[in-house]
C-alpha cells in the first residue's frame, strides 16, 4: 500500500482526505463536519481503503448522521459507499446513480490482483438535476451538475462560506486529466463555470490540495490535447500513433500520462461530429492505452 491516506484541514471542520500518489483508484474524498454528523464527498475504491476513511470520518465527526455524495459513477469514488453502512444518505446526480447501476463493479476485472474485498455496490439513494442544496447543521454545501465533463454526469461540492471546492475528476492537480468518457469541450466548459465560482480551495478527485491554478493547468492540457489530436488527424495518424510521436514536454511529470490516448480518443471524436461524450469504445482504448504504457498494465496500487 502507497503512503497512509490523511486527513488535511482545509477550512474549519472541513478536510480533504488525500491518498497519495493520485494515481489509478488513489482518489480523494472530503469531509465536511457539522451539526450532528458530516458530509463525505466520494468514498474510495477497496473495501480496507473506505474503512479507513470511516475511521477517520468518525474520529472527527461527533454525530453518527452520514450523508454521501458521489461526484461521478466511477468506482474508485463509490465502492466504498456500503462501508458506511445502510443508514447513510447517498447522494448523486439521477444520470451518476444510473451510470453506477449499469456499470456495476466492472473496475474490478480491469485490475484483478488488486485487494478489492467484499465490495458492494450501495446505489445513490437520493437524486438530483442540477443543483441541490444539503443543510449540516449552520453549514451549506452547494452541489452543482458541471457535466458532461470527466463524465456525462459530475458533480462538485461548493462550500460558499469556506469559498472551498471539491471537484471530483473535473480537476485533477498533479494528474494528467481524463476525459475518455466524458469530453474535452464540455470540460473546458465546466472549468469555466468553476472558475467563476472563485474559490480559496479546490480538492481535486486525485493529487494534492491546490487553488485555482489548478484550472489553469487543466484548461492548457486540454487544449494542447484538442490542438494535437487536430495535428494527427491532418497527418493521417490514429490516436495511439499521435501519442507515441508526441512531445509530452511539462506534462510528462503529470501522474499516469498514459491517458493521452484516451483523451485523444474522445477529443479525435468531437472533431468528427462535435457530440459530446458520445459513448466510445473504452475497452479497446484501454488496451490502447496499455500498449502506450509499453505494453504493461497501468500501476494500480488501491
Amino acid at each position: 500500500m502507497s503512503e497512509e491516506p490523511r486527513l488535511t484541514p482545509v477550512a474549519d471542520n472541513v478536510y480533504a482526505w488525500i491518498q497519495p500518489d493520485g494515481g489509478w483508484c488513489l482518489n480523494n474524498s472530503g469531509v465536511v463536519v457539522g451539526g450532528d454528523g458530516a458530509i463525505v464527498v466520494d468514498t474510495a475504491a477497496t473495501v480496507a481503503r473506505a474503512e479507513r476513511l470511516r475511521a477517520q470520518v468518525d474520529a472527527v465527526a461527533p454525530g453518527s448522521a452520514r450523508t454521501l455524495v458521489n461526484t461521478h459513477f466511477h468506482g474508485d469514488h463509490t465502492f466504498g459507499n456500503a462501508v458506511f453502512g445502510p443508514e447513510a444518505a447517498i447522494v448523486a446526480h439521477a444520470g451518476t446513480r444510473e451510470e453506477m447501476a449499469a456499470t456495476g463493479l466492472a473496475l474490478t476485472g480491469l485490475w484483478p490482483d488488486v485487494e478489492w474485498g467484499s465490495v458492494q455496490l450501495a446505489l445513490p439513494t437520493v437524486t438530483y438535476e442540477e443543483r441541490m442544496t444539503l443543510h449540516l447543521g449552520e453549514r451549506r454545501a452547494e452541489l452543482i451538475h458541471v457535466g458532461p465533463a470527466h463524465t456525462r454526469n459530475d458533480t462538485v461540492v461548493w462550500l460558499p462560506e469556506e469559498r472551498v471546492l471539491f471537484t471530483g475528476d473535473v480537476v485533477l492537480p498533479g494528474c494528467t486529466p481524463f476525459v475518455l468518457m466524458g469530453t474535452v469541450a464540455g470540460s473546458l466548459r465546466a472549468l469555466d463555470e468553476l472558475r467563476a465560482l472563485d474559490p480559496r480551495t479546490v480538492i481535486g478527485g486525485h493529487g494534492p490540495v491546490a487553488g485555482g491554478e489548478a484550472f489553469d493547468a487543466t484548461e492548457a492540457y486540454l487544449r494542447w490535447v484538442q490542438d494535437l489530436a487536430a495535428a494527427g488527424v491532418a497527418r493521417g495518424l490514429t490516436a495511439l500513433e499521435t501519442a507515441r510521436t508526441a512531445d509530452l514536454g511539462a506534462y510528462a511529470a503529470l501522474t499516469d500520462p498514459e491517458r493521452l490516448v484516451g483523451n485523444l480518443h474522445r477529443a479525435r471524436a468531437e472533431l468528427e461530429d462535435g457530440e459530446l461524450a458520445r459513448p466510445l469504445d473504452v475497452a479497446g482504448i484501454f488496451q490502447e492505452m496499455v500498449e502506450f504504457n509499453g505494453g504493461q498494465l497501468m500501476t494500480c496500487r488501491a
